[in-house]
């Protein structure tokens, strides 16, 4: 590989390198402001190494050509598009699917996303978002794994292995992207794009883990983020490209910007026109420019007035031209791009299994008052009430890349009547939900079709484009006139199942007070419709638990589990004292903690037991629990492991996740889950900014949320 590249990179122009850092959109989709439409030209003209929003295998056989048969060197492209959660078969948004909190079928979804994508041309994924996410106003909270370090870490390297298999040149593989480098899930306010602030120790604690963790499974790109830290956008960031990225991290592919990253650089404040901003930014440690043209607009110039080396140009060219051998293309550019594989392998039967199942692993149910789901065999009449009813376009929520979104999603609608078998659904939409709308004029057909059913199950929650990029909100609630529907329908004294479907926590506390039943299905994807009637119905029992934290309402954010103590904490004894930190008309806790989630059938836990209550340095305990189903059915349990570190050089979190196992249990049946801590996984940046644990007093907690009470005591010695 270095041979060939060495031999190709001496025959290259200075313009021709500067081709292979330029990306562009084709005009067959856009996912963001459209800069340059003239992308087939400019292939032709060898100033373009790498295409993205261009899929099926003709398509990108067609332009490949250009690039290979009219270009001087006949250098391929590189074609990459957003697969984030499913590409053609599409699986529940990436929040949904870490509910589920089951890091093989996560790491399945995406290699049956890498499958389908790759049969229709395409080579690299703008995935996975691995964002650490505390705000549920931000939009983009959907496309991540939510508000834990531990969780998000381990599910960033199940995608990447997904996506990547263990061999590029393999072309059922796809490459990954760890995105958006960095901090992007802290934005203020929860405001897309917005500035990010933070310490150095906040930074590296908590949001630099799962990028980490996608490196150490070998995600090949890494793509900067629109934010700004410390007050330098990301794009600009020597310090997050250069400094961390590749010299503490060792990291070995290559750097994309997000879309047009580089020209914000100009409003952003940093940059005093485009050119300044191609340098600061491959001076960074950028090496490609996506969509923005500024490195093809300036960046010869500025080699050549010596603002950027030619050696700083050669490393980005050598990097993208390694990915490009890895993937075979020198060998066989149109290898990709087989139209008898694309035809064998979209919407498989196994995938369209696989979604399915997917999409139940990843609902949680929140509520399930006086047992009412799974709905009984006496529930012969049963109203499907609300604007998520019968959406095919909202079943695969945002990002859903080049899923079929009017014709392939089965709805809720259609999931009840296939397996009703017997009980008659009857459908009224009921209810707005688009953002300020006061419709109210279908509420008496809901009324209707509701009085004269057994159970009523009300469909309700966000529209799909609410959620994602550029989608941030300052209500949680629910939008539109749902919630006064939801109000009318409690007046008919008939049971109420609430399925929400959003892509982030929805401040839902009448609800949580007045239905009966909450299943939270998020965004379920292709088969979403089929996974919900299963859930509903039992033939599934739900399994999934919340990987991010839902307030009582907007006011309580940001809330996360592992916040820290005050210096005067509330507590519920020390209620009616007032120089507490505490609200005066909510209080602290969460609607539904994270790690929190119910099932068809109950668990008990035993008291936890340690084979040790000290350790020192480079040992390691062992933490047990008993977990028994004690309850009629057989079900699903998530065992989480915390732990607090009591006193520490800098303060500590009050709990933070170090451990979890999904086991199965039949009725009546116990199973002893053990867990392995050493000293490695109590480390933190201490006050000096060094890396590793302190000795002193912890605690641990094993339980089936983050409110795990069962507990025991252990020291760390020096």
């Amino acid at each position: 590989m270095r041979a060939f590249i060495d031999s190709l990179m001496a025959k290259m122009t200075l313009k021709e390198k500067i081709g292979q850092l330029t990306q562009l959109t084709s005009s067959w989709e856009s996912t963001g402001p459209t800069m340059r439409d003239s992308y087939m030209q400019d292939i032709a003209a060898g100033n373009v190494g790498s295409i993205f929003n261009a899929f099926t295998a003709k398509y990108t056989r067609e332009l490949q050509q250009i690039a290979v048969e009219k270009t001087r060197l006949g250098i391929p492209l590189l074609f990459g598009y957003d697969v984030i959660h499913g590409h053609r078969t599409i699986f529940p948004i990436s929040l949904g699917e870490a509910a589920s909190w089951d890091l093989k079928a996560i790491e399945h979804a995406a290699r049956i996303s890498a499958v389908e994508a790759s049969a229709e041309g395409i080579h690299w994924t703008f995935a996975p978002m691995v964002d650490i996410a505390r705000d549920p106003r931000w939009g983009r909270i959907s496309e991540g794994s939510g508000e834990d370090v531990y969780l998000g870490s381990l599910i960033a390297k199940a995608r990447v292995r997904g996506y990547q298999g263990d061999d590029l040149k393999r072309t059922d593989t796809v490459l990954a992207t760890a995105k958006h480098y960095a901090a992007y899930g802290a934005a203020q306010a929860g405001r897309d794009y917005h500035t990010v602030d933070m310490s150095e120790r906040v930074l590296r604690d908590t949001y630099l883990p799962p990028f980490k963790a996608a490196l150490d499974a070998g995600a090949a790109t890494f793509m900067t983020a629109f934010n700004e830290l410390d007050g330098v956008p990301a794009t600009g960031s020597k310090y997050l490209l250069t400094d961390v990225l590749r010299g503490e991290w060792g990291f070995k592919g290559f750097v994309v910007t997000d879309y047009t990253a580089i020209n914000e650089m100009v409003p952003h404040g940093y940059a005093r026109d485009e050119a300044h901003a191609g340098e600061l930014s491959i001076n960074a440690g950028v090496d490609m420019d996506m969509q923005g043209a500024v490195f093809m607009t300036h960046l010869e110039k500025s080699v050549k007035e010596g603002r950027v080396s030619p050696a700083r140009v050669d490393a980005a060219v050598r990097a993208i031209l390694e990915m490009k051998y890895r993937l075979g293309l020198f060998e066989d550019p149109y290898r990709y791009s087989d139209e008898a594989r694309e035809k064998r392998e979209i919407y498989k039967p196994a995938h369209l299994e696989a979604a399915r199942d997917m999409a139940r692993k990843s609902m949680v149910l929140l509520k399930n008052e006086g047992d009412v789901l799974p709905l009984a065999a006496s529930a012969r009449r049963i109203a499907l009430i609300g604007p998520l009813g019968d959406s095919k376009e909202d079943m695969i929520g945002s990002w859903a890349a080049a899923g079929d979104r009017k014709t392939r999603p089965v709805t809720i609608l259609e999931g009840l009547k296939a397996r009703a078998k017997g009980a008659t659904v009857t459908y009224a939409k009921g209810a707005a939900y688009e953002l300020g709308s006061t419709d109210s004029s279908g509420f008496a057909a809901a009324m209707a079709a509701a009085r004269d059913a057994d159970v009523i199950v009300a469909a309700m929650g966000e529209k799909w484009d609410m959620t994602g990029e550029a989608a941030s909100r300052t209500s949680l609630d629910l939008p539109g006139t749902q919630q006064a529907l939801l109000e009318q329908l409690k007046t008919l004294g008939k049971p109420i199942v609430l399925v929400l479907m959003s892509g982030r926590p929805n401040a839902i506390g009448w609800a949580a007070e007045n239905v009966d039943a909450i299943l939270h299905a998020w965004y379920p994807g292709t088969m979403g419709g089929h996974a919900v009637a299963d859930v509903l119905f039992g033939d599934y029992n739900p399994s999934g638990k919340l990987p991010v934290t839902f307030p009582r309402n907007v006011g309580q954010v940001p809330i996360h589990y592992d916040m820290k103590n005050t210096g005067r904490p509330y507590t519920p004894e020390k209620q009616g004292q007032k120089y507490l930190s505490r609200y005066l008309n909510t209080p602290n806790s969460p609607l539904y903690p994270f790690g929190y989630g119910l099932s068809y059938t109950s668990f008990a836990y035993s008291p936890v037991t340690l084979d040790r209550a000290t350790i020192r340095p480079g040992q390691a305990l062992t933490a047990s629990v008993t977990v028994s189903n004690t309850g009629k059915r057989a079900g699903e349990e998530v065992v989480q492991l915390y732990v607090h570190d009591l006193v520490g050089s800098v303060t500590r979190p009050v709990r933070e996740l170090k451990g979890f196992r999904k086991i199965s249990l039949k009725p009546g049946e116990r199973r002893k889950v053990s867990f392995t801590l050493s000293d490695r996984d109590l480390a933190f940046h201490r006050a000096d900014m060094s890396y590793g644990a302190e000795p002193g007093a912890f605690k641990l907690f094993i339980g089936g949320s983050s409110d795990a009470t069962a507990s025991a005591d252990f020291t760390l010695t020096e």
